[in-house]
This record gives structure tokens, sequence and C-alpha cells, in this order.
């Protein structure tokens, strides 16, 4: 085992050459350089800034964001704007390493916000600045040689392990009568398996209800949110185990599906 390194910078700059190069990190030896979320938040900003994702007071334009139920603390991560793409998606010049894919809905922001704007926002309101949303799909893929076994600070400096994302078209969001998330199901088909379904699974019960949280966390200190930014919105259902050359397809109950190669 190598002597553990204590430089986020550090940290960062290995993460960013690992998104190109594929090495593999051990956990073990990056433990101690992120004792805490605001470690794992920094790590992800200077990330962010190395590879272009963010400029200036300007956020990021593609985020994730989630939680395991609403008493949890919810987390978020920035996105490559290069493997965001538009379903049919193809993904195979990607090196991810053991993908696995998640049925997510996208939510995109209507109009630019404020600092001072976010940190006032209510369920209710920031609603009313969602102008579409869409089918998608994230692809995970860990830079951790553990994987999801990696201690979750390091997942989150790891930008929560994403690997890419795919988005269906875009559709009209309407905060006075959104999708009935409880009933909303959706499914998972690779190849010519028999796909996957769920019901009403999304851990937060409505996707929507991350926004306040998410869009405090962009403009934390001081950003602006600009209108188009995107947050695809956390897993209704799984599968692991991805192999080079899958086709997969993936859809919502009256809301669409897309198609995904890897």
């Amino acid at each position: 085992m190598t002597q553990a390194p204590h430089s986020l910078n550090n940290l960062s700059q290995t993460l960013a050459r690992a998104r190109t190069d594929g090495q593999v990190l051990p956990a073990a030896d990056w433990t101690a350089c992120v004792p805490d979320s605001a470690s794992a938040y920094a790590v992800q900003d200077q990330l962010s800034a190395r590879l272009g994702w963010a400029s200036g007071q300007q956020a990021a334009k593609f985020w994730k964001s989630g939680g395991a139920s609403r008493s949890s603390e919810l987390s978020h991560a920035p996105l490559a704007p290069a493997g965001v793409r538009t379903s049919p998606a193809s993904f195979a010049d990607l090196s991810l390493r053991a993908p696995g894919i998640e049925a997510e809905i996208a939510l995109r922001i209507g109009v630019d916000i404020s600092a001072q704007e976010a940190a006032q926002l209510s369920h209710a309101q920031a609603m009313q600045l969602v102008d579409a949303f869409a089918v998608s799909a994230e692809l995970v893929s860990s830079r951790w040689a553990e994987a999801g076994e990696a201690p979750a600070l390091l997942r989150q400096a790891d930008c929560l392990s994403h690997g890419a994302l795919a988005l269906g078209p875009w559709q009209a969001f309407d905060p006075q009568q959104p999708p009935d998330w409880a009933a909303l199901s959706c499914w998972i088909q690779r190849n010519d398996e028999a796909p996957l379904r769920a019901s009403g699974s999304h851990p937060l019960g409505d996707p929507t209800w991350l926004l306040p949280a998410w869009l405090r966390h962009l403009s934390r200190n001081g950003a602006s949110v600009q209108a188009g930014t995107v947050v695809t919105t956390g897993a209704w259902l799984v599968l692991l185990g991805l192999h080079p050359g899958d086709k997969l397809s993936l859809g919502f109950s009256g809301l669409g599906e897309l198609q995904i190669a890897l």
C-alpha cells in the first residue's frame, strides 16, 4: 500500500486522470484525504473546474442528485457534458468499468436563478422553475477498485460513481399536473432478456422533492444556476453487470422510452 495522500487537489487530479486512462484507485490509499462531505464536494468542484464542466460563478450544466429517503441527507454531483447523450445513444467509445444502468427522470430548469433566490425556495416554488422533464438512464461506473463497496465519501468525491447519461425527448412539465409518481411504472430490458419492472419505486416518492436542496447546493458559493441546467433525480430501477456490446431499452409508462448501446 502506498502512503495515503492528504491533498484534495491531488485526489481531484488523480480522479480526472482516471476518467481518461481507466486507472483504478484503491480506496485505502485515499480514505484519510476525504474526512467529511465538505471535502468530497471540494474534490467535485476541483474536478469540475479542471475538466471544464463549470466556469467562474456559473455552475455545471448537468447534475445528478438523490438520496435513500426523505429523511436521509441528499447527495449531488456534476456530470461530464461529453457523456450526456440523446437517445438512441451509443456509449461504445467510453471506458466504463463494470457499468450498471438506472431508470430515472431528468428535470430541466427553465429560468436563471440567483444564489439569493435559491436560498429561499420551497418545494412548490422550485417546481415552478422546471420547464421540462425527460426519461433518462444513468450509467454508473466507479473509479474505485472497490466500486460500490468503497466508502461513501470516496464515492461522493468520484461524482457519485457517474459514468454517462442518456436522455429521452424533453416534454413540457406542468407543476399543477405532474405525472402520478406514486403509480408510475418503469422497465429495463437488456438484449433479448425478460425486462425488469417496478412501480412507484422512487426513494423520495416524488423526484421533484430534491429540487430545493439541489439548487441550494449549486449556488452555495454564490454561483448562479442558468436556464437549461439539468438534473437526473435518482433510480427507480437498477440493472447491474452490464457488458460491452449490450443493447438496452428503458421506459416509463406513458412517458416514453430510450435506447442505449454499450
